[in-house]
């Protein structure tokens, strides 16, 4: 097993991160070696965030690095709020949560989140979203919530499992809308033919899911709302968008083959956009995050021809 011994200008740093610069792989991946002994240092288990010391030896399997190396850079994290147990980000559009699947090597925000906070590991009750209490999807932008240490994880899980986490998104949705305000009560369920969700009526098979909407303002072939989920369905806006024939502009996966008299619009993203989250810190107090509409999506409202 190849070893590397601490040289003196290597005294100090953190454990974790001396040996991901040693094996050129994530720092995910090295934490998760440490925590089940296969990287030791001085031959016994170590925590990740121990401070190594000139001398100290440090055992590290043999790997072949170039399997495990990620591609690209690590992601800045647009920061709207910290403190010792929550941080809340912006998290852009083109931008996966966490690891999507066993050997994808793409960076994601988990990866800018252990490089900016690497004691958030083995928060939460998946070692591989460690802090993660909710997702937003790759293509989607807007306001999220990590917890920074299991207290806090707890904390914020228990307030989405009840419910009181208000969450409000900004959506254009092809079409004309006839309710400028609705409440749509349909059913979240996997399709086993579509490869995506379904929305069904209330008394067919699926899960609970209630989504609120108000028209902002009502173009030619658009409509620009603000919607407010009830649940925390999978795809849930974008399957009830669907449900109702005014799927979400630049959505590939709930789109129609067909829109009469309306054209496409090209956009490398949905237009959808987590705008506002309000939460409970972990004194009780109440607290409202909000990021405006992103400039990519102002420029699209700013030319769609009025009523």
């Amino acid at each position: 097993m190849p070893t590397h011994t601490i040289l003196e200008e290597e005294n100090n740093q953190r454990f974790d991160k001396l040996a991901t610069e040693l094996l050129e792989i994530s720092r995910s991946k090295v934490q998760k070696l440490i925590k089940s002994g296969e990287i030791t240092l001085n031959d016994e288990k170590t925590k990740p965030h121990t401070a190594v010391q000139t001398g100290d030896l440090l055992f590290y399997p043999k790997l072949k690095v170039e399997d495990d190396k990620k591609i690209g850079e690590i992601p800045d994290l647009n920061i709207l709020y910290e403190d010792d147990a929550i941080l809340v980000v912006n998290k852009p559009a083109g931008l996966v949560v966490h690891q999507a699947f066993e050997g994808d090597k793409n960076m994601n925000l988990v990866d800018a989140l252990l490089a900016y906070c690497p004691d958030v590991v083995g928060v939460g009750d998946d070692e591989s979203r460690p802090g993660i209490v909710h997702r937003l999807d790759k293509k989607v932008s807007g306001v999220m919530v990590i917890a920074k240490v299991q207290a806090a994880f707890e904390h914020l899980k228990q307030q989405f499992k009840d419910r009181t986490v208000e969450k409000e998104y900004l959506a254009l949705v092809y079409g004309q809308l006839s309710k400028p305000h609705d409440t749509i009560n349909l059913h979240i369920a996997r399709s086993k033919t579509l490869g995506r969700m379904v929305a069904r009526p209330t008394e067919q098979d699926g899960k609970e899911a209630i989504t609120e909407y108000d028209l902002i303002e009502q173009y030619k072939t658009a409509g620009y709302v603000r919607v407010k989920i009830h649940t925390g369905r999978t795809h849930q806006i974008r399957a009830h968008f669907k449900a109702l024939d005014h799927p979400l502009v630049g959505d590939e996966l709930y789109k129609k083959k067909k829109m009469k008299n309306i054209r496409r619009m090209e956009l490398d993203r949905i237009f959808l956009h987590a705008h506002k989250l309000t939460i409970k810190l972990m004194d009780g107090e109440e607290k409202t995050f909000e990021v405006p509409l992103p400039k990519e999506l102002q420029n699209i409202l700013d030319e769609l021809p009025k009523l």
